[in-house]
């Protein structure tokens, strides 16, 4: 019986530490948050696991407290996330910059998702917002938690890192990108060739789980060239299933993202959201 009281003991000062150390931690991200503007609207600045965290409040949060998620490029060509901030979507971002996708951006990822529902309530299921190399931030994440995505928005996206930055195929690559994709995900110039799980493969799982894409892309690519990458993603997607739409820019390379006039974009994520 002393045992089993002792024991209870030690268990209950644990739990006790446990808490203090979470409320700490809560306080001082709360405290070390700089209230900011952002095209008009507030924006909150904090550091998530030392590194940078944004995430912008529309005046007024629409019912169903939907969010739009930035996986890269913050502020870059942000035409879509200033229309959803006046339909009452928040926009979030975490700096995942040099991880391309790999297992230490999903850690991320899994622990800033956590931290955005405890702390800012917003709704269970996210939209992916993936440019470029975001791409596969969006789809590697996305596969993984299918029952937590709405629907994905991909512009000129990477969805094999054979393609960018590995440059294994017609597009430019990048070496630097390439040898730092390489050590992310624990890889060689070697292993690399049997390796599958990147989104033109990991998106079948997408597809059973019946989540709506999107992507936007121009036909000249010649750093994310569309055949390597969105077009074998949606001939993959459609196979399994699943329904894509594509917007192609005839005669466009990898810039300018998004479309001059979003709407289309808009509407896709508001049809898919229920809004």
């Amino acid at each position: 019986m002393k045992a089993f009281r002792k024991t209870t003991l030690q268990l209950c000062i644990l739990l006790s530490i446990i808490a203090t150390l979470v409320f700490t931690s809560h306080a001082s991200d709360e405290r070390a948050t700089v209230h900011t503007t952002w095209n008009g609207f507030e924006m909150l600045e904090f550091q998530f696991e030392g590194v940078e965290a944004k995430v912008v409040l529309p005046q007024q949060p629409n019912q169903h407290k939907n969010w739009i998620w930035r996986t890269q490029f913050w502020a870059h060509e942000p035409q879509v996330d200033i229309a959803l901030l006046q339909k009452g979507f928040h926009v979030v971002y975490v700096d995942v910059v040099d991880l391309y996708g790999g297992p230490k951006s999903m850690r991320r990822f899994d622990g800033f998702y956590n931290h955005l529902i405890q702390r800012f309530g917003l709704n269970p299921k996210t939209v992916f917002e993936g440019l470029s190399r975001g791409g596969l931030d969006a789809y590697n994440w996305a596969s993984q938690n299918a029952d937590k995505v709405y629907c994905i928005y991909a512009d000129a996206p990477v969805c094999d890192i054979k393609s960018w930055p590995g440059g294994l195929g017609k597009g430019k690559g990048s070496k630097t990108d390439w040898e730092k994709c390489l050590k992310a995900y624990d890889l060689t110039e070697v292993t690399v060739n049997d390796f599958k799980d990147s989104p033109i493969n990991n998106c079948v799982k997408l597809a059973a789980a019946k989540i709506p894409l999107l992507h936007v892309c121009g036909d000249a690519d010649d750093v994310v060239p569309i055949d390597e990458n969105t077009y074998q993603l949606a001939e993959k997607y459609r196979s399994a299933g699943g329904a894509i739409e594509l917007i192609v820019k005839k005669g466009v390379g990898h810039h300018p993202h998004c479309l001059k006039d979003p709407q289309p974009i808009v509407d896709f994520i508001l049809k898919n959201t229920g809004n």
